[in-house]
């Protein structure tokens, strides 16, 4: 023991960092720079040694001058520890920022262990590692062995004090750069203008990413390395450098969610709950420990709250919708302002079909029972799995708007134009659904049943709008017309169809595909009719002029240039209009359109 001791005095005195010290060496040179590592690792080994003879020494000579040398050794020992253990964290900052200790860790090699007997493969395995990751290896390393010395000789506390103090102060200055703002708080969050807590919520969207999968897992990949020994130091560590800046973190979601509930703030909402449920494995992981449960909870209470927000808000959508008091009548029957706005929101929502089943899943309607199963669409996806929470529930909302509309087409004191306002809206509910997530979420049925109400709705107009023009023209196989008979059918085909054109001639449907076909079946039914009669009777008043004012090709030159909302004076037809200016171009087409 006492030649133990004798090899200690000598290793110890040579880096003897005490204020009565007279080596300068020691005072200008770090034990643990990279031409020191044999003499750390005994420097290390002569403290092992230290402490066994004082252990025997208090067991058998208790009086003896040994014990007192060893004690005295031992303090300036560790003296010399601490200022090394400070020195290696403060001079690796960068090497031991959490991304490069997650690299590091991932291919750890002990600069302490022994070389294998093969050589040459462990230093080509070497070869690979950068030199930023090897640096926080040697940095990891040469901690946990100064921090396993420390505390084996019963100065942890000493040990993990600085430990704290230095690392608490980088994770704290990373989320500051990540601008995390841990003093808002909810009354600050709550008289926040949107458009300033949406910036807010943007940057903690990203700030929350990093954190948790680099900042806080790198912390505690750091804190379980150099702590390895003692599993007590180890979370206390954790801890007490990331507690307060996970909380702060995680309770910003929650002061979100409990602030205004508007429709606009939907999207934001669902982003901040994805954001958690994605980071959830991770945030699981890292905060494991008993001492950081409080970081789980906190996680977890900004995940009920943000679906509990989620859920009023689609309750305070939805009571915008049936509240909707816009009462002007939309030019020519097109789409609805309302209509745009609902069917954009819930194809926005259908991006988030997974975290709104989740947050839908309880949260039925209450109304269901008074209501067709088949119109609500299949309660199945294709791949089996119950998806009625999120469909019935987006089907619920366009159902309200429906109706809505329903009602306002009553503004329409024309009734074509009312059916012809429902059928543009109805298509356009239906081209969005086709064309985006909702076309798996309500099904093909739903989408058939949908198509059906509009051509319904065309079925209405056509009849509603062209009634009177199909009601002038005679019976074909009458052969007893008289001259004056057939003048006045003429005469009636004539204004029956000017009034339903020039009528039209502002209406618009926005569909093109619903636009040809409306004209084409229009066109189908009233063309041929009218072209047997222009056949068949022309002859009988060509003499008087004015009586025919259209041919048949005609007819379907006007009809292309309908719905299309232009309404202008070259679309007007009068009086004056004559079958000799028309014929002299037959392939005219009113606005500027081919046929």
């Amino acid at each position: 023991m006492d030649e133990k001791i004798e090899i200690a005095q000598a290793l110890i005195s040579k880096w003897d960092v005490s204020p009565n010290s007279s080596s300068l060496y020691c005072n200008i040179t770090n034990l643990f720079a990279a031409d020191n590592r044999y003499e750390a690792k005994q420097y290390l080994n002569s403290i092992h040694d230290l402490q066994a003879a004082m252990q025997y020494y208090i067991s058998h000579e208790p009086t003896s001058e040994n014990l007192v040398l060893a004690q005295g050794l031992m303090q300036i020992a560790i003296k010399r520890l601490e200022r090394e253990f400070y020195i290696i964290l403060k001079s690796n900052r960068q090497h031991l920022d959490p991304e490069s200790v997650s690299r590091a860790s991932r291919s750890s090699v002990s600069e302490f262990e022994d070389e294998s007997e093969d050589e040459e493969e462990s230093r080509a395995g070497e070869d690979s590692i950068s030199e930023v990751e090897r640096v926080s290896m040697s940095a990891m390393e040469d901690l946990k062995a100064i921090s396993e010395c420390m505390i084996s000789a019963g100065y942890g506390k000493e040990c993990i004090k600085i430990y704290k103090n230095i690392r608490k102060s980088i994770v704290d200055e990373a989320l500051y750069h990540l601008n995390v703002d841990s003093r808002l708080s909810f009354a600050q969050i709550q008289k926040m203008d949107w458009e300033v807590l949406e910036v807010k919520i943007k940057t903690w969207l990203n700030a929350v990413k990093v954190a948790v999968k680099t900042l806080f897992y790198g912390e505690r990949i750091l804190c379980d390395q150099v702590f390895s020994s003692s599993p007590a130091m180890r979370e206390s560590c954790f801890a007490d450098i990331t507690g307060e800046g996970a909380l702060s973190l995680f309770v910003f979601p929650e002061n979100v969610a409990k602030c205004k509930k508007a429709p606009e703030r939907m999207f934001r909402t669902l982003d901040l709950y994805e954001a958690i449920a994605d980071l959830w494995p991770e945030i699981e992981s890292i905060f494991d420990l008993e001492s950081t449960s409080t970081v789980k909870q906190q996680a977890i209470n900004s995940l009920i709250k943000l679906g509990e927000a989620v859920r009023a808000i689609l309750t305070e959508f939805e009571s915008a919708i049936s509240k909707d008091h816009s009462k002007a009548a939309v030019p020519g029957g097109g789409i609805h302002p309302l209509t745009r706005y609902v069917m954009n929101y819930i194809t926005f929502l259908t991006d988030y079909s997974g975290i709104l089943a989740d947050i839908l899943a309880d949260w039925p309607l209450p109304v269901l029972s008074s209501l067709p199963e088949a119109y609500f669409g299949s309660p199945f996806s294709d791949d089996g799995t119950i998806n009625s929470a999120i469909s019935t529930r987006l089907a619920w909302l366009i159902l309200v708007m429906l109706c809505k509309l329903d009602g306002g087409a009553e503004i329409y004191k024309d009734a074509a134009l009312s059916y012809l306002f429902l059928a543009n809206n109805l298509q356009y509910v239906v081209n969005k659904v086709q064309k985006s997530n909702l076309k798996f979420l309500h099904g093909d049925e739903w989408i058939e049943k949908h198509e059906a109400r509009v051509r319904q709705y065309v079925s209405n107009y056509e009849r509603m709008g062209w009634s009177k023009v199909f009601a002038t023209l005679p019976d074909i196989n009458d052969n007893q017309m008289t001259t004056q008979q057939v003048t006045e059918c003429f005469n009636s085909f004539n204004s029956s169809f000017e009034e339903a054109y020039n009528k039209q001639a502002s209406w618009v449907v926005s569909d093109s595909k619903l636009r040809d076909q409306i004209k084409l079946s229009v066109a189908r039914k009233l063309v041929p009719a009218y072209r047997e009669f222009y056949e068949k009777y022309r002859q009988v008043v060509v003499r008087k002029e004015g009586i025919v004012r259209f041919a048949p090709d005609d007819l379907d030159n006007y009809f292309s240039d309908l719905l299309f909302g232009t309404g202008g004076s070259s679309t007007h037809l009068s009086s004056s209009s004559s079958l000799s200016s028309i014929s002299s171009s037959p392939s005219h087409s009113r606005g500027g359109r081919s046929h």
